[in-house]
């Protein structure tokens, strides 16, 4: 008999148009579940790879799991191609997507009730960035976490130990103290080995995310909701109530100096390579990136010797923040499986699925009982680590917020605007794109 992730939460029932779905967070067979789930389609951002695997491992031991299948799609169409989808009667049952596709896809999608997915149960249950998925308004969930990809640092131990450095830095301070015994220059201040990729925007990876940990870090949500539940972008650009410089500035001014040949922090520019790509080379000491980027890197070069260390803090940061991507599992309008798509989400939540999840993906658990215990692989570790305190925000399309961020940094380091100037302009644009 297979037991459920939520035992004693009743069977919950909830209307999907004109079908009823149900939640069932209950005892299965696995001979029922494939009885009463019926075949679901779903759409996925995450590759089809490592879905299809997960998928083959736990349909063994969990017979109802047996009629899904996956469909990978482009996160930048997928908005477009379920719209699509549901006008023509072709919708999929199920949505995995993370929640930087979440405020494009919600008009899409149907909450989950309180009624049935009660929030006390859903916040004793999965990770605290799984909130980002709560309706507005009272209406329930959106999605089901399901795993969590959070931002690491990767250290190339050759580098750094031939520098007289054991471990990877653990905070941004003691990162910038590194710069000069790493960092390699010519007379002209030209760049043959970087320290870490920061200061610029277009070639580093997952610059997004690396700037949004930042913000995070500095108790700055990047975006909002106004006690009129609208959505506003919030960069850190006011004074604080002491009167004391905009919090966002800081953060500005702490990317952008190592982009600045006048400073002693300056090890990165515009004309170098993209920053995975050094990384990959062997010519960049530190490079960000998500956790997932790990088994990437290790088939890319074989030779390289790397380490995986946490995001690093604020010396002075009582508590850790990094961002990360929460995938969630949601049901969109249109379904025609609902009932089938929500018991084969409570399924796939369920401890040995994640496991198995997490194992093929190279991403962390969703589930807090699973992220309970550190794995003993290193690079699990960490990542079950950062899923923690993992934080994200709801953004329009990332294409349109790169070029926001892109701009703002831009410039500021070409000398065009102020921090200040470069700050408010670019939360003015991101406050527009949330309004639309």
């Amino acid at each position: 008999m297979k037991v459920s992730l939520f035992q004693g939460i009743l069977m919950g029932v909830f209307v999907l148009g004109a079908a009823v779905g149900l939640f069932v967070f209950a005892t299965y067979t696995s001979k029922n579940t494939a009885n009463t789930i019926g075949p679901v389609l779903v759409w996925g951002t995450l590759p089809r790879e490592d879905i299809d695997a997960t998928l083959a491992t736990i349909s063994q031991s969990e017979q109802g799991l047996k009629n899904l299948s996956y469909v990978e799609k482009d996160p930048k169409t997928l908005a477009a191609d379920l719209s699509s989808a549901i006008a023509t009667g072709a919708s999929p049952d199920l949505v995995l997507a993370s929640q930087e596709e979440l405020y494009t896809l919600s008009k899409f999608l149907t909450p989950i009730p309180h009624s049935t997915l009660p929030m006390r149960t859903f916040q004793d249950t999965f990770v605290g960035e799984g909130n980002l998925f709560l309706a507005q308004g009272g209406e329930g969930y959106y999605g089901v976490p399901f795993l969590v990809d959070p931002l690491v640092l990767f250290a190339n131990h050759s580098i750094l130990s031939s520098s007289g450095i054991a471990k990877p830095p653990a905070t941004w301070e003691a990162l910038v103290g590194l710069v000069p015994t790493v960092a390699l220059l010519t007379p002209n201040r030209q760049i043959t080995r970087g320290l870490i990729a920061l200061g610029t925007y277009d070639n580093v990876h997952s610059a997004r995310a690396v700037f949004s940990s930042l913000l995070f870090q500095t108790n700055i949500p990047v975006s909002t909701y106004s006690p009129s539940g609208a959505l506003v972008a919030s960069l850190g650009s006011s004074s604080d109530d002491s009167g004391g410089a905009p919090p966002g500035r800081s953060v500005l001014g702490f990317y952008t100096q190592f982009a600045d040949p006048s400073k002693v922090s300056y090890t990165w520019n515009a004309s170098l390579p993209d920053s995975e790509r050094m990384f990959l080379t062997g010519d960049l000491a530190l490079y960000l990136g998500y956790a997932s980027r790990a088994r990437y890197l290790r088939q890319a070069n074989p030779n390289l010797d790397f380490d995986v260390a946490p995001l690093p803090q604020p010396a002075t940061a009582t508590v850790k923040s990094v961002y990360g991507l929460v995938y969630a599992l949601m049901i969109p309008r249109g379904a025609k499986n609902p009932s089938g798509a929500y018991q084969a989400t409570t399924l796939l939540v369920s401890p040995l699925e994640q496991a198995a999840a997490a194992k093929h993906t190279g991403l962390a658990p969703a589930t807090l009982s699973q992220l309970a215990s550190a794995p003993s692989d290193p690079v699990a570790a960490v990542t079950y680590a950062g899923a923690l305190y993992s934080k994200g925000w709801l953004s329009p399309l990332p294409a349109s917020v790169d070029t926001i961020f892109s701009g703002m940094i831009g410039d500021v380091i070409s000398g065009r605007s102020s921090l200040n100037a470069a700050l408010t302009s670019a939360e003015r644009a991101l406050g527009a794109l949330l309004r639309q």
